[in-house]
Order: C-alpha cells, then structure tokens, then sequence
C-alpha cells in the first residue's frame, strides 16, 4: 500500500462514527493499554525440553489470535494481552539475538527490608472490563500451553473505588500521558535499534499490614506516601528528614526531568485468608529507571533512609521480562531464527 493509500485509509478511519474504532482495543502486546477494571498477572516457568520450548512457541504465536477470539464477543470489554518473556527463556527462544538491557530481577538488600528475586519466564498481563473475560482468555492460554510450563504465581487484579490501592490512596497518578507515554514505556531505536518498540516490565507483589496501616493516623499516612488521601494533592517534602514514596519513587534524568514509568498497579485480595497487597507492574524503555527507583525505596536516599511504605508492605516476588511488540513475537513462534519484525509504535 502505497503512502497516499495509506492517508486515505486513515481519513477514513478517522471520519467514523463514534464506536466503530472500539475493535483496536483487541489486540495483543498493547503496553500501552489504558488502565482496566480487571487484570490477571500469570508468571510462569518453562518446562526444560524442547518439546515444551515447541510448545511456547505456538502459543506465543496463537496469543494474538485468542484475544481477538475472546475479545470480539464484547468490543465494549477492551480486552488486551501482554506477553512478557524472562531472561533464561529469551535466550532458549532467541539464542542469536538479545534485548541490550535484559538480565534476571536482581535482589536488594536495605537496612531493614528486601525485594526478592524470583522465576519466571513468561508473564501473561491480561487486562479487560470484564472479569470473565480475562478469565476465559486465562483459561484458554492454560489450555493451550499444558504442561510445557507451569503456573510460578496467578494474581487477579480489580479496580478498586476510584483507582485506589487499598491502602485508601490513588495510584498511577504520576503515569504519562499523551505523547510521553511512548516515550517511557517503550524503547527507542537511538537505545537498542533492533528492539525498537518494545519495552521491559518488572513485577513486584506486595502484602500490606493493613491493621498496622490503619492504626497510623490520617497525617502519618500522608507524609510517607506523599499524597492528601481524599484529594490526591501532592505535598512537598523537599526539606523532610525522610523523603515520601513518591519522591523516592520518582527517577530524573541529568537535566532534572522525570523519567516516567508506566505502571498498571492493581489492588488484590482475599480478606477471608487476611491477604491484602498490591500488584505492581511497571513498564519502560529503560530498565535501570525502574531498578533505581526499587533501589532508592529499598536502601534509601541517603542510605538507610528507606521508604516508610515498606514497614507496611512486604515484596515477596520480583521478575523482570521483556515484552516485544507484535511483530517480534510473531517471530519467536518460528524455530529458525528471523529477522525482527520492527512496528511503529502504538498508541491505545
């Protein structure tokens, strides 16, 4: 298709009525999906044959097609699948070609508390509106994959009142928008040409002390997160002893601009079972702005100055993966090694 067939195609694509674009949501690889109502994080392990590695393969190579499957019986449900694939594994797939900046979660040791590394090969983010439909998408990935890997840890996430944690505070208030959002979750050709338009996630799952939590007062809470609780304000804390989370949470570059993160955090929970925490999955072209934003809320800035929130929140896991667009995962479904696919980013 020639570029003047392509501008036209766009003028039409453009000129449609309101809901007729509701079919782009379908889609596998959307890192750039808005934040859903429902969320499943599936990690899990590949199996060590090559019968197993075939089989993730036809999978990786079928993920597109069962979320359009699933996603078509309701457009309004925006169901997405992101496929995120583990260090040991990339190189099984990928033997001959390597993302610059991936490597395993590595664990931090602070004063008082550490995030632990654990396995993982692939991560299956599955986001929609409806809860059923993540669940038969899970069910139906499962399905497919058997036993050539297993299930390392399943999370179900939910939308929690207006966006909150259930530590009562908005979160994913500092998440770009617009033109920036490319900008930080995916990687740009002057970092790594070959993986242009991918982008690395790390995974972090949090347990809260929600009884030592609430007996904190109101004001309390506020300093260490760094937000009013009912009104979302930020509050300075340039001159605090102790910084907040949220500016040990924030990375600037050499000219003091933030460097973002895409973060698609979700509260989970089982209040029978007293299990209450928080799903964090962040997104970025850089990896190291993630891993130094862990190891300022870990070690703490000055060292030994750690975040607060971790008195009350325990990270029992931690995994790093990169996730390829499309094009690239396609690619990996085939056993001979091809050249990589590069898209232009995509913007949900």
């Amino acid at each position: 298709m020639d570029a003047l067939a392509r501008a036209a195609g766009r003028e039409k694509i453009d000129a449609m009525p309101h809901g007729a674009w509701e079919r782009v949501p379908i889609d596998a690889q959307s890192v750039e999906a808005p934040l859903s109502r429902a969320a499943v994080f599936l990690v899990m392990a590949a199996g060590g044959a090559d019968a197993d590695l075939a089989r993730v393969r036809e999978v990786l190579g079928a993920v597109g097609d069962l979320v359009k499957n699933v996603g078509f019986r309701d457009l309004g449900g925006r169901l997405s699948c992101v496929v995120g694939i583990g260090s040991a594994l990339w190189d099984r797939l990928s033997p001959d070609r390597r993302p610059a900046d991936l490597r395993p979660f590595t664990a931090i040791h602070g004063p008082v508390h550490a995030a632990p590394s654990t396995p993982g090969d692939l991560l299956f983010h599955l986001r929609a509106e409806r809860e059923d439909m993540t669940f038969e998408l899970e069910r139906q990935l499962l399905d497919m994959i058997g036993d050539a890997a297993e299930v390392v840890d399943e999370t179900t996430g939910f939308r929690y009142f207006d966006a909150r944690d259930l530590l009562g505070f908005v979160d994913g208030t500092a998440n770009p928008t617009g033109a920036e959002l490319a900008d930080a979750a995916l990687i740009s050709a002057d970092v790594d040409s070959e993986f242009a338009g991918g982008s690395y996630v790390v995974v972090q799952k949090y347990l809260h002390d929600m009884a030592g939590w609430a007996a904190l007062s109101t004001e309390d809470q506020e300093a260490i997160i760094g937000r009013t609780k009912i009104d979302n304000i930020e509050i300075g804390d340039d001159a605090a002893p102790r910084k907040s989370h949220k500016s040990l949470a924030t990375i600037d570059d050499d000219e003091g601009g933030e460097l973002g993160i895409l973060r698609d955090n979700m509260p989970f929970g089982r209040p029978g079972a007293g299990e209450f925490g928080t799903y964090f999955i962040g997104y970025s072209g850089r990896l190291w702005v993630i891993e130094q934003m862990l190891e300022r809320m870990f070690v703490g800035v000055p060292e030994g100055a750690y975040d607060r929130l971790l008195d009350f929140s325990t990270a029992i896991t931690g995994t790093t993966f990169f996730v390829p667009n499309a094009g690239m995962l396609e690619a990996l479904a085939e056993p001979a090694v091809r050249p990589v696919v590069r898209e232009r980013p995509r913007l949900a």
